[in-house]
Parts: C-alpha cells; structure tokens; sequence
C-alpha cells in the first residue's frame, strides 16, 4: 500500500532508531526504500545490518546531490500507489502506517477521489508536541494553498502522496546545487489537486542540530535558482493571499542580492 522513502545522509547513528519503529508498525502494508545521497560515515554498513530482518527494504546508494534528488530517485523506485517521505533522523508512532491505510481507504470511497492527492497528518516532537502548534480541525478535503495560507494551519506536516502523482511533479534538478524547498513541489500539486488532512499525529521528528532546518537560510543562499524559482511562483500564484505573495517578492529580491554579491 505505501513505499515509505527515506533520504539519508550521515546518519549513521540515527538510523536505527527509524528501522526499529517501522518494526513495530501494526500493518505491515509497506515497503521502506533507502536512497543514501553519497553518505561519508557507515550508513552502508548499518544498512546492510537491517537487510538481515524482516522488513521489505530497498537500498539505491549515489553520489552527494541534496535530498531532493534522492527522492526523485525514492520514488521512481516505488513499488507501491502512496509514498510517505520519512527523513532518517526521525520515526513512526507504532499505528502511523494502520492510521494512513485506513485514511486512504476512506478517500477511495468518495466521488472526487481521483482530485486528491493524497492524505496528510500531523507531526509531532518526540513529546508528544505538535509541531506548529494549531488548534484542533476536523477532517477535510481542500487545496493545500488554501490550507497554509487561507486558514493559516502552520508547522510542518505529514504527507504521504498518490505516487503517480510524484512521478509527474518531479523535483527540478539544478547543476551545481543541493536543496530544492519541498513546497516549490506541494504548492504545484495543489494547482491541480486537493488533499485530505486529518489532525491525528503520525510522524515524530527531531530537527537535528546542522540539518536541513538548522541552516535553511544558508542552504537556500547555496541554490539560488532553485529557491528563487520557488518564490517567484508564489508570487504568481493568484490562489495564495496577496500578503504571502508581497512576501515572497521580498525574498524573491533578498535572494536574488545576496546571491549575485
């Protein structure tokens, strides 16, 4: 039912601790990819450790070119219809994968089924903290630019994905750079498809000191076309409110300068 994709790199001593929660899921309707995007420490070897159990694994291993391009590859190599990307520094509650089984039978059933693109729930901190924060929602099917920038729901959430969906909305790969903004991606998929999002948690995250969220402001500097791509089409974007557009110039032209000195 779902090809759960984790893009690694050095991470090593973390690693383990995703393996053994996806061992203690209470379905087992998924397979787990690993795309290691040219790690330096032993990942390799942690890995081939874990091939010895019971788990459906695939392990792809490339050269360093940033996580978006080892879910390209994550999810060309999906064997089934939904994709949950799950970073290697985090983990599933025991039930994530029975709670999103059950969510995509559910919109199987409905009429529009074939205008969703897939399921989204919460995550959380390892204690039990939502992350962003936000009040409690029943249920919905709406368009993900609606949701962030209409009922302003904040914090980083859990997506999982019709695959041949993703597999038209591939990550633009730029020469030279490593980071691509995942909502450069989601933002386009909601030109053309709503999501049904559900307030239950299934993801624990751990923003770890030197990732991704740690330097995004320098990560961004590094890939500059592919964050000034990003804010230029939220700015053209009519559906989002003309606030987050006027800020998206603005970044757009921070960017751009700090980019060309």
């Amino acid at each position: 039912m779902i090809s759960i994709i984790t893009p690694t790199y050095n991470r090593a001593h973390l690693l383990e601790r995703l393996y053994k929660s996806l061992c203690k899921q209470t379905s087992m309707e998924f397979e787990w990819i690993v795309v290691d995007d040219g790690s330096t420490d032993n990942t390799k070897e942690r890995l081939s450790e874990f091939l010895c159990g019971n788990l459906d694994i695939t392990t792809y291993y490339k050269e360093n070119g940033g996580k978006h391009t080892a879910l390209n590859i994550g999810v060309e190599l999906a064997k089934y219809p939904y994709v949950f990307i799950v970073d290697s520094d985090d983990m599933l509650p025991e039930n994530s994968v029975s709670v999103i089984v059950d969510k995509i039978n559910l919109i199987s059933k409905r009429e529009d089924f074939n205008k969703i693109s897939g399921v989204c729930g919460l995550k959380s901190f390892f204690d039990g903290t939502v992350v962003g924060g936000g009040e409690y929602h029943e249920d919905m099917v709406c368009n993900y630019l609606d949701f962030r920038y209409k009922l302003k729901i904040s914090g980083d959430k859990a997506e999982v994905f019709k695959t041949d969906i993703l597999k038209n909305f591939k990550f633009p790969e730029f020469e030279g750079e490593k980071f691509c903004p995942e909502a450069l991606i989601w933002n386009r998929i909601a030109e053309k498809y709503n999501m049904f999002f559900f307030y239950k948690n299934i993801y624990f995250c751990e923003y770890q000191r030197g990732g991704l969220t740690d330097n995004i402001y320098e990560i961004r500097k590094k890939s500059p076309k592919a964050t000034l791509t990003y804010y230029k089409e939220l700015f053209l974007n009519n559906r989002v409110p003309f606030f987050y557009r006027l800020r998206g110039v603005v970044n757009y032209i921070r960017f751009f300068i700090v980019t060309k000195l």
